[in-house]
């Protein structure tokens, strides 16, 4: 028997503040072996990512601490080495896929300066020599047109095409050991297909040994060797993925097993007149060129999108990352220009500036993909929810609005007394809720969910999906909702539409759609998910 590539061996993780001591991870053991595909599982919050981060020496210190325990890469402990040693193992040793893209790019470099960064640092290889390596990644993670998308900055990707990019740039090292936190969170489930067998085959190719963090567990299923579950910082199962899902023994591994999105959307007033109506929807970027960067061309991004949402009815947005399923909700949300007609309660609202939009800005709200670059980081929980009401409702005490941000904070499932916490203390999964929250507060007529639940989950989720229908249900709410997650959509949405690089391949009833789709697109999204 070769030994373990990674061992974590009764490892106690804790965080100081204001003097105290709280542990959020407590004697955690695990071993990784080359070849081999370990999933950690659980919800969020369960310290998945604390104890990945700790494999790497990542976590500040103070306040984190490691009260016991150790961890070893082929032997050698990393808690003990210098910071000498780690930098010669973090990135070309040991690569990490991080959860969150955006923060994780420089956003004022252009992705082939971060990507050669990487060759450069890590294999010391010339910019002729890796620019062929660069575009051969990019094209094996699935990004179009690599070659041109080299310049372009971080913001002008999607969600997904970031997360892409940072699973390239993890891959380019060709590491021994590779942990990805939540790498396929944000993409649609045939890229998510082409990046699993992606990570297969340099698995098998390099021997590579992989920790993967997901909350997935239909990718669990087609991925992982072997499998951790994590509670509350403690792991409660573990056990090789066949028989973890077959006979699970802890009974909150049977609950996530358990937590599949299902049901169906609320009951719909179908004589209710339409809220929103949208007629002939696009959107193109202007191609700069030069010196001088003059517009030389323009890039249709979205094309002509036509439908209707009525009071309590939700639109279902699907389609691969990139094609145009963000764009379309900031368009709406009068975030972006755009051309063709969008009326709201009988109201137009194209030509609108942004003084005459402002009154309808309550009533028209959003929950953003990525709540790490949507939360202002010096802001506390409080503070952040509660901003919409100094802009709207400016008449309400200090009071009264602490009084309503406790209100939701128990609606999204977040507790009250950390209101005064920031943003860099939650997870993933429960900065998406106070984002949730954030939108909530205001009681809106429409809400644009662009992934709302696809950091969360799937016990969270289930939560967060149930939350969503009572207040659609109450308050007749109308949503749009943006997603990659087809089981989510089925359960949600009144009526779907299935986007391709910016144009509609299929519209109409979901529950129709779903069950006899008529373009093979549409069939092929259906057999992956």
């Amino acid at each position: 028997m070769t030994s373990p590539l990674l061992t974590i061996d009764n490892l106690s993780i804790a965080f100081t503040d204001r003097g105290e001591s709280r542990t959020v991870v407590s004697d955690l053991s695990l071993q990784v072996n080359a070849g081999e595909t370990l999933a950690l599982v659980g919800e969020s919050g369960s310290g998945k990512s604390v104890s990945a981060l700790s494999v790497l020496r990542l976590l500040p210190s103070p306040p984190v601490s490691y009260p016991g325990g150790d961890i070893r890469f082929h032997g050698q402990s990393l808690l003990h080495a210098d910071e000498r040693t780690l930098r010669g193992i973090r990135g070309n040793r040991i690569a990490m896929i991080f959860q969150e893209p955006m923060v994780s790019l420089n956003p004022l470099h252009t992705l082939e300066k971060q990507l050669y960064e990487v060759l450069s640092l890590h294999r010391g290889m010339r910019k002729e020599a890796a620019r062929a390596e660069i575009l051969d990644c990019l094209d094996r993670v699935g990004i179009r047109n690599a070659p041109k998308r080299l310049v372009d900055y971080p913001h002008q990707l999607s969600g997904g095409e970031r997360q892409r990019v940072m699973i390239a740039m993890a891959l380019l090292t060709r590491p021994e050991l590779l942990i990805a936190d939540e790498p396929t969170t944000a993409l649609d489930v045939s890229v998510q297909a082409q990046i699993l067998q992606l990570l297969r085959e340099l698995r098998d190719e390099l021997n590579m040994g992989l920790l993967f963090i997901t909350h997935n567990l239909s990718i669990v299923r087609r991925l992982a060797d072997n499998v951790a579950v994590m509670q509350n910082g403690r792991c409660v199962e573990q056990n090789s993925a066949s028989a973890l899902f077959s006979a699970p023994v802890h009974p909150y591994t049977c609950k996530l097993i358990d937590s599949e999105p299902s049901g169906d959307p609320v009951p719909l007033n179908e004589h209710a007149e339409p809220l929103l109506q949208i007629e002939k929807l696009s959107v193109a970027f202007p191609v700069r060129k030069g010196v001088l960067r003059r517009v030389v061309d323009s890039n249709r991004v979205v094309k002509e999108i036509s439908f209707s949402l009525r009071p309590g009815e939700t639109l279902g947005l699907v389609g691969e990352s990139g094609s145009g399923k963000s764009t379309t909700g900031l368009a709406l949300l009068r975030l972006i220009a755009s051309e063709g007609s969008i009326v709201f309660d009988g109201q137009a609202l194209q030509g609108r500036n942004r003084k005459q939009m402002l009154p309808l800005r309550h009533r028209i709200q959003v929950v953003f993909q990525d709540p790490n670059s949507s939360l202002n980081p010096r802001l506390n929980v409080l503070q952040i929810i509660e901003e919409g009401l100094r802009v709207h409702q400016p008449a309400l005490t200090p009071a009264q609005r602490e009084e309503e941000v406790i209100r939701v904070m128990q609606e999204v499932g977040l507790d009250p007394q950390t209101r005064q916490r920031y943003p860099a203390a939650f997870s993933g999964g429960q900065r998406q809720r106070i984002a949730i929250a954030r939108a909530l507060i205001l009681k809106p007529e429409l809400i644009v969910l662009d992934e709302p639940t696809s950091s969360l989950d799937r016990t969270v989720q289930a939560q967060i999906l149930a939350l969503l229908k009572a207040l659609q249900e109450k308050h007749r709410l109308a949503y749009i909702f943006i997603s990659h997650d087809l089981h989510v959509v089925r359960s949600l949405c009144h009526q779907v539409i299935v986007l391709r690089q910016g144009e509609v391949v299929e519209q109409g009833e979901c529950q129709r759609v779903f069950a006899a789709p008529q373009q093979e697109y549409t069939r092929q999204l259906l057999s992956l998910s």
